[in-house]
């Protein structure tokens, strides 16, 4: 929009000056200068030269660095590092994901970081791992953050040594931002009889778990409970919970019915659950290849299986299909041997079943049982 002034002159002179203003704002690359156009190369060199990165790599890495402060001494870090117990490589790892670490105060940031780590219990190799694992942790404030998130695992995991096998598992918990989420629903774990030496079992198994919505969490301890009805002040409540939150309802749902297709009543699949959870954890295809074993091949009925699902659990291949062709050959060739139920013919240590099934006719059927061959071998 063209502004018109009185007079020849002052509109003239306006015009100029308009022009001039959008020469020198909006033409000009040198009067407001971008702080990466002039930084950017010095720290992609100092990626290139120092770390090994690529070009692209290390552009990349630059990218990430949207707050700029003065990088007084790189060096200082790297050798922090290297002096904690850092490779090149795992450096490289930490620098590519984290780069700003590179303008990080080695004594008044990186130093108070790790030393807090360090007297969580986390040193040598383990907090290597753990910061290579999530290398975000370096980034996180020490007061605003990581301390706060060692006090909550702390009082939810009861001890810093259980605070430090959880976030060698997950490092990621030391980075979650979301504390709410798990105060509440342990807080909900706890209202709703959960002991305190379940909830720790239980965030130890999978640390994810704790940390997802209120409302989930809820759902899956009224599936637990009123569902499946293993109780939640039960030994076996862990396992039942962390069988039903691996898998979406629906999923589970499938396979439950993959034991219905087979003949097990509600209360088949209710008692092997509540025995043993893992088993609704297998896929369809190996239900359906455990259930052709043993019920269709086998002639085992599903009040039998479910009240001893740990048969269910043993590899087919490694273990029972050898087992079942031993026996096999011992009764073809009608020798005498034990007579033990299925469940403990399967269930008993390999040494046992050895002893048994196989060393007793190891003269008159040498290739009776592929593991005796390293056994009883000259």
């Amino acid at each position: 929009m063209l502004v018109r002034f009185k007079g020849k002159f002052h509109g003239f002179t306006a015009l100029f000056s308009l022009y001039n203003f959008k020469s020198q704002y909006l033409y000009s690359t040198t009067t407001t200068p971008d702080p990466t156009r002039t930084r950017t190369p010095f720290l992609v060199k100092y990626l290139v030269d120092s770390l090994g990165f690529s070009k692209e790599e290390a552009l990349l890495a630059s990218s990430k660095v949207t707050s700029w402060k003065s990088l007084k001494n790189p060096d200082l870090v790297l050798n922090f590092l290297k002096q904690t117990g850092f490779d090149n490589t795992q450096i490289k790892k930490l620098v590519s994901v984290a780069p700003r670490l590179l303008f990080f105060d080695v004594s008044k940031t990186l130093k108070p970081k790790f030393q807090c780590l360090m007297d969580l219990g986390l040193s040598g190799s383990d907090l290597v791992n753990v910061m290579v694992k999530d290398a975000t942790i370096v980034e996180r404030g020490l007061d605003t953050h990581l301390r706060p998130t060692i006090d909550c695992l702390r009082r939810t995991l009861g001890s810093d040594e259980n605070v430090v096998k959880a976030v060698k598992r997950a490092s990621w918990l030391l980075s979650f931002g979301a504390h709410h989420n798990m105060e509440s629903n342990v807080l909900l774990l706890r209202n709703s009889g959960v002991p305190d030496v379940r909830i720790r079992k239980l965030v130890l198994r999978n640390p994810r778990y704790i940390t997802q919505k209120n409302d989930w969490v809820k759902d899956l301890l009224h599936r637990v409970e009123n569902y499946f009805g293993i109780p939640l002040d039960s030994a076996m409540f862990p396992y039942g919970f962390h069988t039903l939150a691996s898998q979406k309802k629906s999923r589970c749902e499938k396979k439950i019915g993959v034991f219905k297709s087979y003949g097990w009543s509600d209360d088949d699949v209710l008692t092997m659950f509540r025995k043993l959870p893992y088993c609704i954890a297998f896929s369809e295809v190996k239900i359906k290849k455990i259930l052709n074993l043993y019920m269709k091949e086998l002639g085992l009925e599903p009040d039998y299986l479910a009240s001893h699902p740990s048969i269910l659990i043993y590899s087919l291949e490694k273990r029972v299909l050898p087992r079942m062709q031993v026996l096999k050959i011992l009764d073809e060739k009608k020798l005498e041997r034990r007579k033990l139920a299925l469940y403990s013919v399967v269930s008993i240590a390999e040494s046992k079943f050895i002893e048994y099934f196989v060393l007793p006719y190891k003269d008159q059927i040498p290739d009776l049982y592929e593991p005796l061959k390293k056994i009883v071998a000259p």
